[in-house]
């Protein structure tokens, strides 16, 4: 680089000889502060402050150049420094720079300055290791440290701030022939880290992102031994340290101000909180009220007093502990207890909760044909079925054709989706009838409607059954049930200070931890049980791994995603090259299957098993079953969320593409019942045109059963994945699909005068028209028309009217000329034309052929005989033309009767 030729692109060129003189070269220029300006004669401000600005921009470049990188032989591969690529994580990146270098590189001999140099690297080495940091690269006597990489904490930015204010102590005490002073600034925020970069020894494992940019930028800002940091890295911290607020400040390069803080001492807090994520089952301590509370609900439960606990707290306040320990006090009575679990992934799925609940209560495996199936669901309701209609429907419920084993029945979807919640009501009845029942439903704020509508059937019913109800749900769910005089609200509240230190110390087992570290994690944690079991669980580990010093730490008080989101990530981490088996179970989902798992992670048999093992071990992930059976569950849905975040999108977006195409190919059955999983996967890979398919899929089989909130879902989930196509046919058929279904569903919810109902169909006409699609058409017309009729916009009835009878002439189609009658005389008889209305009837019942007329239950589709008998008849009186005695009536009984 010519120095001089910088200096005059930067109009200074009156300093050449300066920097010339004093042996000023390009690696010298990077590391030029303040002072060093000004012994080089820089006497105006301006031209200094223009000069470090450039000399910024300098370093940035260099910075860019080699990436920000690992300089030195990689670390041997761990979970945490990952051989398969990079990921997406939060990290705290500190940059310490050495004040006054280049004055002591200018009245030093080399030797001695190597000297100087080593004992500084060596004392920042020391240091970061002990705060558990990685010093990235070594510039010259700038040094690049990262916290969260390659192994997490749950307090990395605190470790950072600590460690920054220790190396300002320990430089400062180095015994040197110069004294030797330091400044440090540090930033948080989102990086891609772990990328290979070059190739042999100069391989490096890149950071991209700004942090470390505006780590750099704000160690220039910083005063000889003080600390600066940004706005991100001091909201994380709250009040751990007392702080000076610098203000915003202009930095080159940003648009935007940088918001810093000097950071002057490490504070006293009085109240700390840390988010935990427990390990293992802990005794319940705490909540003596609430235990005594559901006993007392249990005996009056028993004498035939049935009994409702609506139990709310938020995420982490120990809802699912509570219902443990409610089966552990009844443990050894004479009772049948039941356990629905209701599901992020699944609150579109109707009665997904308690399909599942019937297939462990049966014990079905994934590997059992149909026939054992069936067996075990009729040794399951032997018992209980109080007519051969429940176990028909039960099967069909569970997606078991009978074979002729039980009877069938011509239902509707409305009567089958009837007759199937009051025969699982009749279950519990009949359960109830020979001992009492507790009945745990779990995180209701996931329910799928058709669910809340049994549960709704449920509570009214057990009033004057021996059985005690638990419904567990988060504050922003509403309970309809509230008032009621069965149902009793219980809010759970934090645990206190005594509390919480006996949970610590039940957590910590045999393990010794000093009294004022679990007085630390008592405060720092704020009394919710699920974080004290997490915190207390991440510091015996770090006291297990020989890092003591660590365990006293007090990470800053913080909001539940950001701290929750520290810890797992420290977990997963520890988890070795097990996590990457966590990140593929997360991307399937919450619950997953050990076939789905090993279909699709590129591990052999028995190394899956032993990645398995290590999550289960760990208390990351639940098993039921045994071996190739097994599914699991992540324990918490954060756990499976902070798992699924560190993946990359374009590897994430694979692994759902995968997974789709897995379940396809190899579990066509799981994708015959579950179209909308496959959907969510598709919609994740970016595919949206096989997103679409299998949510249209979805939906149809949802409106099958009745279950039309959920159908509605899926058709608006599908109709919001077209966004992503391109402009062509296939998204307008798609669309037209999408649009003619949801139209029928919202007819059952919303009814036929409902806005959306009449945009779906207007949308949907429109499209057939584009298309010429006349039995879509069909469909169509009949829904807008109806639509307009109840609005009472006969100008509309007409229009559309006109239309189906140009169709029919156009096409030839018999359907379409009833459609055209049928309206006429709708429109007719309601415009007081009762002669004209008459004869239109009359010709559709002249017409009408039940073979081909008749439409299939499940359309919303008027039978045009069955609906124009009673017009008929009316328009007939109307007109003066009356009906013989007898006639009606005897026709639409006959056709009931068909």
């Amino acid at each position: 680089m010519d120095i001089a030729a910088w200096l005059r692109s930067l109009g200074l060129e009156e300093y050449a000889s300066a920097f010339r003189d004093n042996d000023i070269d390009a690696q010298l220029l990077l590391h030029l502060k303040a002072e060093d300006l000004k012994e080089l004669g820089v006497a105006s401000i301006g031209h200094r402050r223009k000069l470090i600005d450039a000399i910024a921009d300098l370093r940035d470049e260099d910075a860019r150049s080699s990436n920000v990188s690992v300089d030195r032989p990689l670390p041997a591969p761990t979970a945490a420094s990952p051989e398969a690529g990079a990921e997406r994580r939060q990290l705290t990146v500190m940059f310490c720079d050495l004040v006054g270098s280049t004055a002591l590189a200018s009245r030093l001999d080399v030797e001695d300055l190597r000297e100087i140099i080593g004992a500084y690297q060596q004392c920042v080495s020391d240091t970061i290791k002990r705060f558990g940091g990685f010093v990235a690269k070594y510039m010259g006597d700038g040094v690049l440290v990262y916290f969260g990489y390659p192994q997490a904490h749950e307090d990395d930015a605190e470790r950072a701030v600590r460690a920054g204010l220790a190396l300002i102590d320990i430089v400062n005490e180095l015994e040197l022939s110069d004294p030797l002073q330091v400044r440090i600034g540090i930033a948080t925020g989102i990086v891609v880290v772990g990328d290979i970069v070059g190739f042999g020894e100069a391989r490096e494992r890149g950071v991209i992102g700004e942090t470390p940019n505006i780590a750099a930028r704000l160690q220039g800002l910083a005063e000889p031994d003080t600390v600066v940091i940004g706005e991100r890295t001091h909201h994380l911290l709250g009040h751990l340290f007392d702080f000076r607020d610098l203000g915003t400040l202009e930095v080159k390069g940003y648009s935007e101000p940088i918001r810093a803080y000097q950071v002057l001492r490490p504070s006293i807090l009085d109240s700390r909180f840390e988010a935990l994520h427990g390990e293992r089952l802990t005794p319940l301590v705490g909540r003596e009220n609430e235990i005594e509370a559901l006993r007392h609900c249990w005996q009056r439960a028993k004498g035939i007093e049935g009994q409702v606990i609506l139990l709310v707290g938020e995420p982490g306040i120990g809802k699912s502990r509570i219902t443990v320990a409610v089966l552990e006090e009844i443990a050894n009575e004479q009772r049948t207890h039941l356990c629905y679990f209701c599901s992020p992934h699944h609150s579109g799925s109707a009665l997904y909760p308690i399909i599942r609940q019937l297939e462990r209560a049966a014990e079905m495996s994934p590997d059992d044909d149909t026939s054992t199936k069936l067996d075990k669901l009729e040794t399951l309701l032997a018992a209980t079925s109080t007519a051969a209609e429940d176990c028909s429907l039960v099967s069909d419920l569970l997606s078991l054709p009978s074979s002729g084993r039980f009877p069938t029945f011509d239902l509707s979807p409305q009567q089958r989706k009837s007759r199937t919640l009051q025969a699982l009501v009749r279950q519990l009845e009949a359960l109830a009838g020979r001992e009492p029942v507790v009945m745990i439903f779990e995180d209701v704020h996931w329910i799928d409607p058709t669910s809340l509508e049994l549960l709704d059937r449920t509570v009214e019913r057990i009033r004057m059954l021996p059985v005690l109800l638990v419904v567990t749900f988060r504050p922003e769910f509403t309970p309809p049930w509230s008032g009621q005089p069965h149902v009793s609200m219980m809010t759970l509240g934090r645990l206190g200070q005594r509390d919480g230190v006996a949970l610590v110390e039940h957590v910590l087992g045999q393990q010794d931890l000093p009294a004022e570290a679990i007085q630390g994690i008592v405060e720092r944690t704020d009394g919710v049980p699920l974080y004290l079991e997490e915190f207390t669980k991440a510091v015996a580990e770090m006291c297990a791994e020989g890092d003591h010093a660590q365990s006293t730490a007090s990470p800053a008080s913080l909001g539940i995603p950001a701290t929750l989101h520290a810890s797992l990530m420290a977990r997963l981490d520890r988890l070795g090259a097990a996590k990457n088996v966590a990140q593929i179970a997360a991307v399937i989902g919450r619950e997953f299957s050990h076939d789905l798992l090993a279909a699709v992670a590129p591990y052999a048999a028995t190394e899956l098993r032993a990645f398995i093992d290590q999550l289960t071990s760990s208390g990351m992930v639940f098993r039921r079953g045994t071996a190739a059976d097994s599914l699991y569950l992540f324990k918490h849905a954060l756990v499976q969320d902070a798992a699924y975040n560190t993946l990359l999108r374009r590897p994430r977006q694979q692994l759902h593409g995968k997974i789709a195409r897995t379940l396809e190919e190899l579990f066509p059955g799981r994708a015959a019942r579950e179209p909308e999983v496959l959907a969510h996967h598709f919609a994740k890979a970016g595919q949206a045109a096989r997103a679409i398919d299998y949510w249209l899929i979805a939906g149809k089989q949802a409106a099958q059963r009745s279950a039309n909130l959920e159908a509605i879902d899926h058709f608006s989930r599908g109709l919001k994945a077209l966004e992503a196509l391109p402009l062509g046919s296939e998204k307008d058929w798609k669309e037209l699909a999408l649009q003619t279904a949801l139209g029928t569903a919202l007819i059952s919810v919303h009814g036929y005068a409902a806005s959306q109902t009449g945009a779906a169909y207007a949308r949907a006409r429109i499209l057939c028209q584009k298309f010429g699609d006349a039995a879509a058409l069909h469909a169509t017309l009949s829904g807008e028309f109806v639509y307009h009729f109840v609005r009472g916009d006969r100008a509309m009835m007409r229009r559309l009217t006109k239309e189906a009878r140009r169709t029919a002439e156009r096409t030839g189609d018999d359907a379409f000329q009833l459609a055209g009658h049928r309206m006429d005389g709708i429109t007719a008889m309601y415009d007081g034309s009762f002669i004209e209305a008459s004869h239109e009837f009359e010709t559709i019942l002249s017409l009408y052929d039940p073979d081909r007329h008749r439409p299939p239950p499940v359309l919303y589709i008027h039978d045009p005989k069955f609906q124009r008998l009673p017009t008929w008849r009316s328009s007939s009186g109307f007109s003066g033309n009356r009906t013989p005695r007898g006639v009606w009536p005897s026709k639409r009984f006959g056709m009931l009767k068909n």
